[in-house]
């Protein structure tokens, strides 16, 4: 498939009319998009976390399996957190959803090429893992049909992969204070601060 998706684009479809979805925001550019489509109290946007969005949706979704959990990822990010791909498997969450923004660049750190950029497709890699449901998105139509199924209940885990153009989009900053992200979430859940 031909990457031809703007990423700020794709996020945004994405995550149209959010409801009371909690997301997860890997850091770097998936945490810039996420951002960029509206600060809310149900976004956790992760900072210094590399290798670990996925995770920490696991978490998220196992204490609240009664909400739907959006992981927005990037591929350098879930290449550093494979091994997470089997726990998550292995934990079979049917409320958890891990898209990954592909852009087959490591965008972070001076847009190298990713693994991803040479072959690696990580929804094969989640398949062998046992996800529920995976796959690749290429065109806007297929964003939609993941943002459509993202509450339907499916028996585990979900895993897709929207491939978009290698480019480095100007930064919406989230909050940076962790602890103030952290206490909002908690907040919005009905939990203890502080």
């Amino acid at each position: 498939m031909v990457a031809e998706l703007d990423r700020r684009a794709a996020v945004a479809a994405l995550l149209r009319q959010p409801g009371d979805l909690l997301v997860v925001s890997g850091l770097g550019s998936p945490s810039y998009d996420v951002h960029a489509q509206g600060d809310r109290d149900e976004n956790y946007y992760l900072w210094g976390a590399m290798g670990s969005a996925a995770l920490v949706g696991l978490g998220l979704a196992q204490a609240r399996p009664d909400r739907t959990i959006l992981v927005v990822t990037g591929d350098g990010e879930q290449l550093m957190g494979l091994g997470g791909l089997a726990t998550i498997a292995i934990a079979r969450p049917a409320n958890l959803n891990i898209v990954v923004i592909d852009n087959g660049h490591f965008g972070e750190t001076g847009m190298q090429t990713s693994h991803t950029g040479l072959g690696l497709q990580l929804e094969r890699v989640a398949e062998a893992c046992g996800f529920a449901e995976c796959g690749r998105a290429a065109r806007p139509e297929d964003v939609e049909k993941i943002r459509a199924g993202l509450r339907r209940k499916v028996g585990g885990p979900r895993l897709h992969v929207i491939q978009v153009k290698a480019e480095n989009l100007p930064r919406s900053l989230p909050p940076r204070d962790a602890v103030h992200v952290k206490n909002r979430m908690r907040q919005h859940l009905g939990l203890q601060v502080g």
